[in-house]
């Protein structure tokens, strides 16, 4: 297999990557084809700057997969911006800070979101955009932008991620690492412009935006679709000849304990899975519904992008594997010392080469943390991203997963940091303490359980209430215990080490 061009371009510039006149992008709007899709993102790029925005600004999208959500990648591209999509289901106080903590400019939302926004969330210099409102005019704006000249080292969005210590942290992401993303994956996933992917995941999440711009990389089409039910991502597939589904495990199954008929099996060429690990029972479920589907298991993280993926003709003998590198990332198992293991030797994935990331936003001691040298045994050297992650590489060269050395809970393909969950329980009132923990979940991959310690009447009632109205769905426990007292160590430290063992988890 021949490695794709390394030469990185503006991002924008995928907007002309396929056949002109094949469709590019089909939702309620209608259907536009490549040639449209570059006229959209430049009409969508004018309205931006006519706003007052410049060059550098950040400008956040909170919105579902409409044509303005779809676009605004390409398009604060074209107009030199820096865009922050935030993921539709977060509530008011995580949006408030990303909003606080990027600087944004500008807020594009619905009216629904926009209404349910306090006072003060948006910080002072951020206007707002209403989509129903004013979305028209901003996707026919004049003049049209032609491509942009970008270095593409310039910084072109920040996506926001879950930490293990606390808020959501912004990683910085250039035309760069988006491009060669976009590009490796095509590459590796054989798209070609006869392809429909149906975009189902957040256009928030690096692998959920890359539905996007990896299709156009290859001149295919996107069908993005907001679904109810997992019987409405069959019924798409039929409707519209899908070749391409990408999920995360809980997703995958819910579709595999559905009916498929034969005309919705019919088209699927192919299947990607990261953001969990897929069991190996679900794998056979999935090789048996969809076999003539080549299903790809990957692993990344937003920090370096993809980093690896496993040959679909593989993944029968090696079910529980995550394969190896993509091109134009290289992946290290290494030693604490930062010397390489042997195979089926454990050790920490260290991330190198033009897919890793800038780093977080206004963040320089986590980034410190995170983006270190690379290991002296690095092709690529620089500054590499070292996972927490713990894999073992076998003789093959295949990895496979143990776990996170990290806090870090993993659920429905969802990094979720527990001390998030800790400060909202005990900003609720109805707890004087709390720890979060994951636990193993078949659907979810890991579930919330949460220790508390009650304050006052009706703990268990009111810290429900305040869950519902202030985190989205993936972040609600599955469980709570309460304790009068929760185990500390030496220090006078509340135990996690304790309640891990007695959770098991």
């Amino acid at each position: 297999m021949h490695l794709p061009d390394p030469t990185p371009r503006p991002l924008d510039h995928l907007a002309l990557t396929g056949p002109r006149d094949a469709p590019a992008l089909v939702d309620k709007i209608g259907t536009l084809d490549h040639a449209g899709l570059d006229r959209a993102v430049g009409m969508l790029a004018a309205g931006l700057l006519a706003r007052g925005l410049v060059r550098g600004d950040r400008v956040a999208s909170w919105l579902p997969k409409n044509r303005i959500a779809c676009l605004m990648p390409l398009a604060a591209a074209r107009a030199g911006l820096v865009h922050v999509p935030v993921n539709p289901l977060l509530k008011h106080g995580q949006v408030a800070h990303i909003l606080e903590d990027s600087g944004a400019r500008l807020l594009i939302t619905g009216r629904g979101r926009a209404d349910s926004l306090e006072p003060g969330t948006r910080p002072d210099g951020c206007a707002l955009l209403v989509e129903e409102e004013e979305g028209p005019a901003l996707l026919d704006a004049s003049p049209y932008l032609p491509l942009s000249s970008a270095d593409p080292a310039e910084l072109v969005a920040i996506l926001y991620t879950s930490g293990s210590t606390g808020r959501p942290k912004g990683v910085m992401l250039s035309h760069a690492n988006l491009w060669l993303g976009a590009i490796s994956v095509a590459h590796y996933l054989g798209l070609a412009d006869d392809d429909r992917t149906l975009a189902l995941l957040p256009l928030s999440f690096d692998y959920g935006q890359n539905q996007l711009l990896s299709t156009w990389a290859a001149g295919g089409c996107v069908h993005p679709l907001d679904y109810l039910t997992p019987r409405d991502v069959v019924r798409a597939v039929g409707r519209y000849g899908i070749t391409t589904l990408a999920g995360v495990p809980p997703l995958w199954i819910q579709l595999s304990e559905i009916d498929w008929p034969a005309e919705c099996v019919a088209p699927l060429r192919r299947l990607t899975n990261t953001g969990g690990r897929m069991s190996v029972p679900l794998v056979r479920r999935l090789r048996a519904l969809l076999p003539q589907a080549r299903l790809f298991s990957m692993y990344g993280l937003t920090e370096a992008f993809r980093s690896t993926y496993l040959d679909p003709d593989l993944i029968d003998a090696h079910p529980e594997s995550v394969g190896k590198a993509i091109p134009f990332a290289e992946v290290m198992v290494v030693r604490p010392d930062g010397t390489i293991t042997d195979d089926d030797e454990p050790g920490e994935l260290v991330h190198a080469g033009p897919l890793v990331a800038q780093g977080y936003w206004r963040d320089a001691d986590r980034t410190a943390q995170r983006y270190r040298p690379a290991p002296l045994a690095s092709g690529y050297g620089g500054t590499a991203v070292w996972s927490g992650d713990t894999v073992v590489r076998d003789a093959g060269g295949l990895l496979r997963f143990v776990g996170r050395d990290d806090e870090m809970i993993k659920s429905s393909g969802n990094r979720i940091s527990p001390t998030e969950i800790e400060e909202a329980a005990i900003a609720s009132g109805a707890a004087a303490e709390a720890v979060a923990l994951g636990v193993a979940d078949d659907r979810l991959g890991q579930a919330i359980l949460l220790y508390a310690r009650p304050v006052g009447e009706d703990a268990e009632t009111r810290l429900a209430e305040w869950f519902r109205r202030n985190l989205p769905g993936f972040m609600q426990p599955a469980r709570v215990i309460w304790r009068d007292e929760l185990p500390r160590n030496a220090n006078g430290k509340l135990d996690r080490a304790v309640l891990k063992r007695e959770a098991g988890a």
